[in-house]
């Protein structure tokens, strides 16, 4: 094509008055607009505009193919907006954009924050959970909400969860004539429900929060005592050596909490897991730490259900290994991928033996004994021994 068809423009509560020229002519040229009802208003669209559907679907926006038109998004499209998306699905040259301030970076300069050292959230189509990995006292985030009702089940969910102390700021009309900034504690928000609102920012001011190293308490997790246990899960994952983006496959999860652990330092885990009820203990983990877009849960048996999923950067088998499932999943996997697996079985650990003898790699014997009552004094108590066998396929064959 000669010149873009597509224009993606972001528009502030300024409307017309803050767009550069370029985007006034690209609006002036079009012969459809699409855009939420918001916008539409705000650029004059008239007969002309065409609502993003409900549920969202670009489809119409293709179907324009060839013919001017414009596409409006609040602010940067590319932050959490509907540029990206457009983008994916056209050629370079299909398409041009002509950006305006984030709501991140106006909320930022109203409230002299570093918008560099800020967590910047959409959280208006997900889960309140997806703060949790996020909270830590005097950290600065600011969320993106779909309205007010949105903002008040924020303060409840902070409140319940121990951040009620926290102080947040709600944005309303941001960089227009309506514009309108509240401060209020989280354990005390009181606000219209149907308030439009574009955005919460929140200073958190709490106890607690998830703790950075891998190796996170038991107790975090929903589990019926099939669970890699803290020790032992810390030091699979040093092992494992997530790293963001990768994939892991987490044969036989149990509670999932390898996965869990894995998907917060920014990475996707498949949990295999044939139990139904150990699946749901795994679902329930994921929703709590916010991570359901990064965990799945896959009911099934190690290697048949393996063939459909795509090829991980390592996979952690904690138990249940034997030559059969060995066989089955080694060949499907690529070469640098990384293997963890544990044994507290002689069984399975004759088996760990002779798998490092053919394919190399590092067999360690973990003992740990824990502090514990004997009579009137304390003495330790070993736990079971495990059996921890790690290799990178391709790497010491």
């Amino acid at each position: 094509m000669d010149s873009p068809w597509l224009t993606i423009v972001g528009i502030g509560e300024d409307g017309l008055s803050g767009l550069s020229e370029a985007s006034r002519k690209a609006l002036a040229e079009a012969k459809t607009i699409f855009g939420g009802e918001r916008h539409l208003t705000l650029a004059h669209a008239g007969e002309r505009g065409r609502p993003w559907p409900v549920p969202f679907d670009a489809d119409g926006v293709l179907e324009c193919r060839g013919r001017a038109t414009v596409v409006l998004a609040s602010g940067d499209p590319f932050w959490h907006g509907v540029g990206s998306i457009l983008a994916e699905r056209l050629t370079s040259g299909e398409w041009i954009a002509h950006s305006a301030p984030s709501t991140f970076s106006l909320v930022a300069s109203r409230l002299g924050w570093r918008l560099e050292s800020v967590i910047c959230l959409g959280l208006h189509a997900a889960p309140l959970e997806g703060l949790v990995p996020h909270l830590a006292h005097g950290e600065k985030i600011i969320c993106l909400l779909r309205d007010g009702r949105a903002a008040i089940d924020l303060a409840n969910w902070l409140t319940a969860n121990g951040w009620g102390a926290s102080q947040l700021w709600t944005f309303t009309a941001l960089g227009g004539p309506r514009e309108s900034i509240t401060q209020h504690r989280a354990d005390s928000y009181a606000a219209n429900p149907d308030e439009r609102l574009l955005a919460v920012a929140l200073e958190a001011r709490g106890s607690g929060g998830l703790p950075r190293s891998s190796g996170l308490a038991d107790a975090l997790f929903v589990h019926d005592g099939q669970i890699t246990k803290r020790p032992m899960r810390a030091l699979a994952l040093s092992a494992l050596a997530p790293r963001t983006g990768e994939r892991l496959w987490d044969i036989g999860a149990g509670s999932g909490s390898i996965s869990i652990e894995w998907a917060l330092c920014g990475g996707t885990a498949f949990a295999i897991e044939a139990r139904r009820d150990r699946a749901a203990n795994i679902v329930e983990n994921a929703e709590a730490f916010g991570l359901t877009h990064r965990v799945t849960v896959v009911g099934g048996t190690a290697p048949n259900i393996l063939s459909n999923l795509p090829t991980p950067h390592a996979v952690f088998i904690g138990g249940g290994l034997d030559s059969a499932m060995f066989d089955g999943v080694w060949p499907l996997l690529p070469v640098g991928t990384r293997l963890v697996a544990h044994a507290v079985t002689l069984e399975t650990e004759a088996q760990l033996s002779e798998l490092q003898q053919r394919n190399g790699g590092e067999l360690m014997r973990i003992e740990i004994a824990y502090a514990g009552p004997l009579g009137r004094y304390r003495a330790f108590e070993p736990a079971r021994p495990v059996v921890q066998w790690s290799v990178v396929k391709g790497g010491d064959e």
